[in-house]
């Protein structure tokens, strides 16, 4: 038997809460939603068929993607009464939606990075990736167009020509004095670096960082800008190595704070296999990183695929008091970003996952493929970066702002 009990609601089946019985159950759940209580897999018995691997998908319910699953009611907050998910851009041929997504509010648009050095990344030592964006308000319009059906939709994705210091982008934040922030990992003997790029054309860059006092960082990979002090915080590892575009490690994987002034850096958090994503819950005391240790050149289950919070220093914003927050139970946890009630969203093996701050898991966008990143596009809309698509989720939860003093 696979589950002792499955309880599942759809808010477009008029007799689904007729056989829900769980005392955790909502009594209505929104449109492509389904509802797994907790107490209905916690004992699949001897017989039961057990995941063996990590890129397993978890869906007993074999709903069919994209939905919510639903694990916790308090999900149903971020949710709202009416939500809506669609995928609004695919080529599957190219992954073009890896990592960096940055939402420019001036211009209604979401940019992007295309993965850098894996699978159909179409790049790899000797050839770039690609940054690209897409307009949200191209996506209004195309979803208006389906008049409430779940069908896709496929808008235009737009390449960026970036200048050549630009290499590998995998991080991206902001935005910051109306530039983005990219991340990259550099590329050869090229360094990684951290720098600003004019959203417009003709995209000029200055790089703010591209060393530790004279050492090569290995390859940078995420970024967020600090709520309160407006420093940047960014990680470094050896994705660059292991996708072969990178030589071998220069100095341990570590999250840094580069003041964007005075271009001070610092190391502020230590100790990690493969530190990834980062991210600030919404007063800026606590700090999330990821540390993705499992995915490598082969997958590894018995090394991290777990979120880790900190607390900030208020003096010195170096992270303290290490703590497992969560653990992700498909793939690893990538890229991290908190929303405007301190829930935190993570990528993961099978779209995005949700904890609550106090790390209970709320439920999931499934997509049922890896997500490495995704961000707000305002409040209510989540986009999701899926490699080699992207999706749209219309929800009630508010994004997370950045608001400098």
């Amino acid at each position: 038997m696979l589950l002792s009990r499955v309880w599942l609601t759809r808010a477009d089946d008029d007799d689904a809460n007729d056989n829900d019985d769980s005392p955790n159950a909502p009594k209505v759940i929104p449109p492509q939603s389904v509802f797994l209580s907790p107490d209905s897999f916690a004992v699949l018995g001897p017989n039961g068929s057990f995941r063996n691997s990590s890129s397993a998908l978890f869906n007993p319910t074999k709903t069919a993607v994209p939905f919510f699953q639903i694990f916790n009611q308090e999900f149903l907050e971020i949710l709202g009464d009416n939500p809506s998910f669609h995928r609004v851009a695919q080529n599957t041929t190219f992954a073009f939606a890896h990592e960096a997504p940055i939402y420019v509010p001036e211009t209604d648009e979401v940019f992007f990075g295309s993965n850098d050095g894996g699978a159909l990344g179409q790049s790899d030592l000797n050839r770039n990736n690609k940054v690209g964006k897409i307009s949200m308000a191209a996506v209004e319009t195309a979803l208006q167009s389906l008049n409430g059906q779940l069908g896709p939709v496929n808008v235009p994705v737009t390449e960026l020509d970036l200048p050549d210091t630009i290499q590998m982008t995998n991080g991206g934040t902001g935005p910051l004095n109306s530039n983005l922030v990219l991340i990259t990992s550099g590329r050869g003997t090229r360094p990684p670096s951290v720098a600003l790029v004019n959203p417009h054309p003709p995209f000029n860059a200055t790089v703010l960082l591209d060393n530790f006092f004279g050492r090569q960082f290995n390859s940078l990979n995420d970024a967020k800008i600090h709520p309160k002090s407006g420093a940047i915080f960014f990680t470094d590892n050896s994705y660059g190595f292991v996708n072969r575009f990178r030589g071998p490690l220069f100095i341990p994987p570590q999250v840094y704070r580069l003041d964007p002034v005075t271009r001070a850096v610092r190391v502020v958090a230590t100790d990690f296999n493969k530190c990834n994503g980062v991210a600030f819950d919404p007063e800026g005391k606590i700090a999330y990183v990821t540390d993705t240790g499992a995915a490598g050149s082969t997958l590894d289950q018995t090394l991290p695929a777990t979120i880790y919070a900190y607390d900030v220093d208020e003096e010195t914003q170096t992270f303290m008091n290490r703590r497992v927050f969560a653990y992700a139970d498909t793939g690893i946890p990538d890229g991290v970003q908190v929303d405007a009630d301190g829930n935190v969203y993570a990528g993961c093996g099978d779209g995005v996952q949700v904890w609550s701050k106090k790390g209970v898991l709320l439920g999931k966008f499934f997509i049922g493929t890896v997500s490495a990143n995704m961000a707000f596009a305002g409040d209510g809309r989540l986009v999701i970066l899926a490699e080699t698509a992207i999706y749209v989720a219309k929800i009630a939860a508010k994004e997370g702002k950045v608001k400098f003093p």
